[in-house]
């Protein structure tokens, strides 16, 4: 059977805004405290965390929609990649983003469900917080 992940998060900007700073590396990598390696371009490589998040984008659509193929340093070699779909949504002022992360791996899979609230939701709201983007 295949997993599924699916999460929505509101944060305290613009749903453009938040697209724009999940593709640009540096905003990425400073919501994130990791460098990251990211594109728009269909077929561009994604590397965060050194290395243990990989993948390629299959597609962005500005400034509402991102898919990813990706896969964590925990994956098997025989484990095929993973789909990450991440919708940008207006919310009034916010911004919302819909996440759908498609077949993760049954030993990945709850360090990948906890790891987007730690490792994403709750320091983008910390980055948002100060300020900063």
């Amino acid at each position: 059977m295949r997993s599924l992940i699916t999460q929505s998060v509101v944060l305290p900007a613009p749903a453009e805004r938040l697209y724009a700073t999940y593709l640009d590396p540096a905003l990425h990598a400073a919501v994130t405290g990791a460098l990251v390696t990211v594109s728009a371009e269909p077929g561009a490589p994604f590397r965060a965390f050194d290395g243990q998040i990989s993948g390629t984008m299959l597609s962005a659509i500005a400034p509402r929609l991102i898919v990813q193929s990706w896969r964590s340093t925990n994956f098997r070699d025989a484990d095929p990649d993973s789909t990450l779909i991440l919708a940008f949504v207006p919310e009034g002022k916010n911004g919302r983003i819909d996440l759908i992360h498609i077949d993760v791996p049954e030993q990945d899979y709850q360090g990948v469900t906890e790891g987007w609230e730690k490792y994403y939701w709750a320091p983008w709201r910390r980055y948002l917080a100060q300020g900063a983007g």
